[in-house]
Parts: structure tokens; sequence; C-alpha cells
């Protein structure tokens, strides 16, 4: 009972800075077009997340919840959830990866006609296992980077057997959930593990998109120097054209006294780059997964030589002498070590996904097999409610405006000086 009324509290806090998902859950809840949809979702269980199920079962879908990282289960939050909510949730903090595997199994055993992924597990595990299944998918949505290639090469190979719709990448999602919201919750979680002060060190990130911008941004503002490093021409130089120091890893490594990852790949940092940082190297990863930093490396160039020194910090002492800090055992450090994205990022997220799962509903049948991008009518109404929640009024364009911009050939004033 403890932890449902502290779990229920959570959700209610996180639901208060979400008026955005509230007001779909509320015409959703008036309108039920959900109604017995099987739902399953693989993402980290947390207060918003709460929020999103809540809205989907407020539209009459049946709901299944397992955690996308162990770490970031909030214990209280899953009980509220099943208790107060009636969702079917499978997680557990810190729960062993067979114990994972499990839920993410029982989630595909409970034959969802939608997923909702933070990484594709969950649709992979499907069409894994159950390929037959996954043909008769209505869709799912994906929420990462990662996943968005996993689910991209299985395209490639002629195997997604449903369409996917592509939320990552959606303009909402790219303009505040990737920027500001893994941008400053990155930043927290850094400085809730270690106590670090930011201001005259050097922050080095690794991956110069959305989410690495955002990162860069925030490490600045809280007084660091900033090295991005990349491997694409354009980022780098759009890096550069903002004010940073652009240049390769290995070099990089040199200078830096606190690292992070964001770019959906593995093996980012590796032993070459391990063994030139300073005493006392800080690694933290925001990417996805923990295969951003080569753990296999640093344990074999530590050869036992590691401890904890706080709750998520581990120390690992190499053959020069220095010590490199691994924040969250490489797992995502703003929901391992820290809450996750503001709530108010969340909102426009989650609403989103609220938005794509009620899509997919309406376009039973219709829709092609293959990652699809979020429909630019999702993203206009969502960033119009949240305007609408802030207060903020914008301009209309006039019927003349409209029908210049929708011109074939415009009619122009001629120019004077030219032959």
């Amino acid at each position: 009972m403890a932890a449902a009324d502290s779990g229920q509290a959570r959700i209610e806090w996180a639901d208060a800075q979400m008026p955005v998902l509230a007001q779909v859950r509320e015409r959703l809840a008036r309108e039920r077009p959900l109604q017995g949809i099987r739902i399953a979702a693989c993402l980290h269980v947390t207060a918003e997340t709460a929020n999103l199920m809540r809205a989907l079962l407020a539209g009459g879908a049946q709901v299944g919840l397992c955690a996308a990282n162990p770490l970031s289960t909030q214990d209280d939050v899953a009980v509220a959830l099943s208790e107060r909510h009636g969702a079917n949730v499978r997680s557990r903090h810190g729960e062993s990866a067979q114990d994972y595997a499990a839920h993410v199994a029982a989630m595909v055993q409970s034959e969802p006609q939608i997923t909702i992924d933070d990484g594709a597990d969950l649709i992979g595990a499907i069409h894994d296992t159950r390929p037959e299944w996954a043909a008769q998918m209505l869709g799912g949505t994906e929420e990462t980077t990662a996943g968005l290639l996993r689910v991209r090469g299985l395209e490639s190979q002629g195997k997604l057997a449903c369409p996917v719709l592509a939320v990552n990448e959606s303009r909402t999602e790219r303009a505040l959930n990737d920027r500001f919201g893994t941008g400053q919750s990155t930043v927290d979680g850094i400085l809730r593990a270690t106590n670090l002060l930011l201001a005259g060190r050097t922050v080095v990130v690794l991956g110069y998109g959305p989410t690495g911008r955002g990162v860069a941004l925030r490490s600045h503002g809280a007084g660091a120097s900033v090295i991005v490093c990349e491997v694409d021409p354009l980022r780098a130089l759009e890096a550069r054209m903002e004010g940073y120091e652009v240049m390769p890893a290995l070099a990089a490594c040199e200078h830096g006294d606190v690292f992070v990852t964001v770019t959906g790949g593995r093996d980012v940092l590796r032993a070459e780059h391990m063994r030139v940082m300073k005493d006392g190297a800080v690694l933290a990863n925001a990417g996805h997964f923990d295969v951003e930093i080569s753990l296999a490396d640093l344990d074999e160039l530590a050869e036992g030589r590691r401890r904890e020194v706080l709750p998520l910090v581990e120390q690992f002492t190499l053959p020069s002498g220095n010590r490199v800090n691994l924040l969250a055992q490489g797992r995502v450090v703003n929901l391992a070590a820290g809450q996750g994205h503001p709530a108010a990022v969340m909102d426009i997220s989650f609403a989103a996904q609220a938005l794509c799962v009620e899509y997919l509903v309406a376009g039973a049948g219709e829709l092609e097999r293959r990652v699809l991008a979020v429909p630019a009518q999702i993203d206009s109404e969502v960033a119009r409610l949240k305007l609408d929640s802030l207060g903020v009024q914008i301009d209309e364009l006039t019927d003349a405006q409209r029908e210049y911009r929708s011109a074939w050939g415009f009619a122009r004033e001629p120019h004077g000086g030219g032959a």
C-alpha cells in the first residue's frame, strides 16, 4: 500500500506537468478509439511513462509494460500503475538480464496488436520468435535512434512484417525531447552521481546529433569547455560553427575530464582511447544500451583493479596508474543516475506516441509495412496543444499568403537593373 501511494503521488506530480498528454487522454476517454486493442510497451518505467499508459487505458486499450532499462524502473510507480490503473506491468529496478528477457517474452506472449518501443527490443523479439504474429500486428512505434537502426535493419532484409512509426525522427521529438530533454537530464544524471563542478572542466561530447547538441549546450552553460567528436562532416562543421572545438576522439581523450557518448553506435570509446585519458576521467553514456563505452576493454585494461567509489561510480585503475570512473555501468546515465527527461518534455513525446497509436488503429490494413514518418498533422497538433498550455498565441497565414505559397508559378514584379 505504501509503495502504491508513493507511486501514485509521483504519477500525479508528473501529470500536473503534462498538460498536452492530459488533453489527449481526455479526448481518448470520450471517443474510446482504442477499445479492445492490445498494446505492449517496452519503455522506461517512470511516472511520465505511467501517464502515457493511463492515456492508452482511457482510450479503451489493454496495456502491458516492461522496462527498456532495468536501472530506470521506479518500483513504486510500477506498483501504482498495476494496482491503481490496471496495467500489466512486468518490471523491477535492477532486475537480472534473465528476468529482463522473461518480461519481454511475457509481452510477446500477450500477442500485442501494437508495440511501443524504446530500443526495438520488443518488436525485435516478436519478429525473432513469433514472425507469424508480427504479420498480423497493426504496427509499432519507436522512440530511439538505436531502435530505428535495428528496425531499418529488418526492413532492409525484407523481414519487417508491419508498419513502424519513427517517433524519434518527428519534428517535435528532435526539437524538444533530444535537445532539451536529454541535454538537461544527462548533465543532471552526471552531477547527481558525482557532484562534480563542471565549470572549468572539459567535457567531450561524442556524437553531435540533436542529443549531442543538447548535451554540449547544457555543459557549456554550466561553464565547461566543450570538445565535439563526430564522423559526419556536416555535423562536425555545425559544431565548429557553433563555437566548439572539434577533433578526433583519440586526440580529445588527452584533454577531456568528462566524456559523454551519444551516438547510438557501439565501441565509441575503446582501449586506445582509455589508455591516454587523464587521471580521474569520468565516462558517461547518454546513447542507448550499454555498448557505446567498451566495458570489455575497460575491464581488461584494469586487470581486476576496480572498485565502487560511489553508489553509481565504478573506478578502474589502468596500468599507467590513472583512474577512470565509469558511471551507471555504462547504461543511459540520465535515467540510471537521474530521473530522466523532465515531465514537461515527455509531455510532448508521449502525446505524440498516443496519437501515433491512434493513427495505427485508424489506418489498420492500409499502411505500408515499413518504417514510416510520423504524419505532419500529429506534430502540428502536439505543438499547437503545447503552445495553448503555455498561453502562447501565434500568427496565421492570410488567404493571399496561402495562395502565394501554393501557386505553381509566382507572379513577380520585374526587377530593375538587369538585362
